[in-house]
């Protein structure tokens, strides 16, 4: 498939049969000239975002984009824009996110969209949604910009999931504006899953008042929404830009980012070439095996040494490895989880010079303060977590000329299974030096999960002996049977076993039912303390998933297909 048809696919006069199910192919690239929905304004250090949708601007046809509600088409602009203001403007310290139009923030996730799409649509639209605000989160919590809620209207649903995201909540004072989550007694679905959790645990509302709050469909507004945690002021129309202002330089005021105007990293269109089925990136290649149900990944380090100092690896830009990588990585996973549905199995391998990897981690820990470099290691960490949640069975193999060390390892660390070869295959290549792998700083805190702690700390959870021996061996080139020693892989095998071996592994792995995968991997992923981040991806792979093909929503006369009929869904009222 060229890159014209992908292209072309996404685009929103591409096809789409809503009869079969068939999605269109999903292009993640976007970039400000081709935005449909978003416009940015920018005041010294502080930038407004808008919010003003276009209504036959959807990704796919068949519905309208009415009420500003949104679609996946919206959130890869919305992924786009947090991206941008990263890394492009290091000046910007608070951002100001409002709604377009007149008296409406965001009516949410549009219906019709999601009435009418498969399954599969549905709980990866779901996920993509939320990872994007953990982004906005994590900009706030990391990179020194604050976001701020300035809901000119009405926010429901999916519209004040979105403010949810942001650290400040402010909601106009119009005695009709409100912010809602109606989408259990509406729909017969949860609030995106993040809704009501961020309620909870992030703005930390009553147990007893969140369940008033996710019945109401009409939800609060003014002085009630502010007692109760909803929100955090309300003020009225004729005052409303003057206290936006305020709030906004207040959080830039705050702010630890150092960065300047003229400083940013504009990060070009990502180059892709897809032929067949072949995907190719500078640093990333990927090779579907369609019959087998798998892809194989393989990552490259990097063939040059870092640069000189700081100041070098921003006049790289996007080119400086760490971010390439990144970038690659991202688009990657995005795109194959949201366009391979059938590839369950991602086998993942890391090649060339390990000393190269360790000299860029070298030097990304100690460019840490740095506000570019700071950003980069951010982004590794969220395109790390976005492997962790994707709902594919990961595989690493580790045969000699691997790389995995230092931030590569964290790929093999990732996957559910590591297998390493002992030795060398004797036909191939015997003179090849037996594959290695190296445990370095980089994998004990640089990169935590959803759960707070690391691969590492996540894999020996509650075996506090295992961890010490882990931490015992970093620094050091362990050979397969010191790696299997240090707990560090699955399987060490010799070359008489390892091939047929990881054969009939993945061909066991492509038998089982991907449904139990999901379930399991899941599970067994996030061990340990629960967080936000854990509970709602946690709660989408489990609820939102078996609600969204439960009869009560779903059914032809569910809530959410017969939502504005006129007519109520029938509901199936055995509780299970």
């Amino acid at each position: 498939m060229s890159e014209t048809t992908i292209d072309q696919a996404a685009a929103p006069s591409g096809g789409d049969d809503r009869t079969t199910g068939t999605p269109p192919v999903v292009e993640f690239r976007t970039s400000p000239e081709k935005y449909r929905h978003f416009s940015i304004e920018y005041d010294g250090d502080v930038a407004t975002v808008k919010l003003a949708v276009d209504e036959q601007g959807g990704i796919v046809p068949g519905y309208e984009l009415k009420m500003n509600s949104y679609d996946l088409g919206v959130d890869i602009e919305l992924y786009d824009v947090v991206q941008r203001l990263r890394f492009e403007h290091p000046e910007v310290k608070a951002v100001v996110m409002t709604g377009g139009t007149e008296r409406m923030f965001c009516a949410g996730a549009n219906i019709r969209m999601l009435a009418g799409s498969p399954h599969s649509w549905k709980v990866n639209f779901c996920k993509f949604t939320n990872e994007t605000r953990n982004g906005i989160e994590d900009a706030t919590a990391n990179s020194g910009q604050t976001w701020i809620a300035a809901l000119n209207g009405t926010a429901a649903g999916g519209g004040y999931e979105l403010a949810l995201a942001c650290d400040d909540i402010v909601l106009v004072d119009d005695n009709s504006s409100t912010v809602s989550l109606p989408e259990v007694p509406l729909l017969g679905v949860l609030p995106g899953t993040g809704g009501l959790t961020r309620v909870v645990d992030k703005r930390l509302v009553r147990k007893d008042r969140a369940d008033l709050f996710a019945t109401k469909s009409e939800g609060y507004r003014g002085d009630t929404a502010v007692d109760w945690g909803f929100i955090d002021a309300t003020f009225p129309r004729g005052s409303w830009d003057e206290e936006i202002g305020k709030r906004a330089h207040a959080a830039a005021a705050r702010s630890t980012r150092a960065g300047a105007a003229g400083e940013g990293v504009e990060l070009t269109e990502l180059k892709r070439t897809i032929d067949g089925d072949t995907i190719s990136y500078c640093h990333v290649n990927a090779s579907i095996d369609r019959a087998g149900r798998r892809v194989d990944i393989t990552v490259s380090a990097p063939t040059e040494q870092p640069p000189a100092d700081v100041e070098a690896a921003r006049a790289q830009g996007v080119d400086y490895y760490p971010l390439a990588l990144a970038r690659e990585l991202d688009d990657l996973i995005l795109h194959l989880r949201t366009n391979e549905l059938l590839i369950g199995t991602w086998v993942l391998r890391a090649i060339g010079d390990q000393g190269l990897v360790l000299a860029h981690d070298e030097k990304l820990a100690d460019w840490a303060d740095h506000w570019f470099v700071n950003e980069v290691n951010h982004y590794l960490k969220r395109t790390l977590k976005r492997l962790d949640v994707t709902s594919r069975s990961l595989i690493a193999v580790i045969e000699p000329g691997s790389a995995f060390v230092g931030t590569l390892l964290e790929l093999a660390l990732a996957a559910d299974r590591q297998y390493m070869l002992e030795g060398v295959y004797e036909d191939v290549d015997p003179d090849a030096a037996p594959a290695t792998i190296r445990l370095t700083d980089a994998n004990d805190g640089r990169y935590p999960m959803g759960n707070g702690l690391t691969r590492i700390e996540s894999r020996f959870f509650g075996r506090d002996e295992d961890l010490a021996t882990a931490r015992a061996a970093k620094d050091e080139d362990l050979d397969s049977a010191a790696a299997d020693r240090a707990g560090l892989v699955t399987m060490a095998l010799d070359d008489i076993d390892f091939e047929e071996e990881l054969r009939i592994v993945l061909e066991e792995r492509a038998a089982l039912s991907p449904d139990a995968l999901t379930g399991m991997e899941a599970n067994h992923r996030f061990v340990g303390p629960e967080t936000l981040e854990t509970k709602i991806f946690g709660r989408l792979t489990a609820w939102q998933n078996w609600i969204f093909i439960r009869p009560n929503a779903s059914g032809p006369d569910g809530a959410l297909r017969r939502y504005g009929s006129g007519q109520k869904g029938e509901y199936d009222l055995e509780r299970v």
